[in-house]
C-alpha cells in the first residue's frame, strides 16, 4: 500500500473501471495510473503529481468544470448547447 504524495494519507483501494486503472487514498486523492505499473513506477507518478502542488488540483478543477459545463457533462445533464442570449457555449 501506497501513501498519498500530497497528505500521507494511506492507500485504501485499487479498482479498474472501464478500462482505467485508479488508486484511491483515504483523502479521497484518486489518481489514474497505467495498468501493469509496479509500485515504484506508481511512486514516480505519485512524485510527479506532487510537484506540481496546488496547480494539480487547479488544472483538474478546472477540466471537471469544463466538462461539466461545456462538454459531454453538461450535454448529459441536460445543457443548452447555446445559452440564454442565443450563442453557442464556450
Amino acid at each position: 500500500m501506497l501513501d498519498c504524495p500530497f497528505c500521507g494519507a494511506p492507500e485504501t483501494d485499487r479498482f479498474t473501471l472501464e478500462g482505467h486503472r485508479f488508486l484511491v487514498f483515504r483523502c479521497l486523492f484518486s489518481p489514474e495510473v497505467e495498468e501493469g505499473m509496479t509500485d515504484v513506477e506508481i511512486l514516480d507518478r505519485l512524485r510527479t503529481y506532487a510537484a506540481q502542488g496546488p496547480a494539480y488540483f487547479r488544472g483538474t478543477c478546472d477540466r471537471l468544470h469544463l466538462y461539466v459545463t461545456k462538454g459531454d457533462g453538461a450535454r448529459q445533464l441536460g445543457a443548452e448547447p447555446e445559452g440564454p442570449d442565443g450563442r453557442p457555449h464556450g
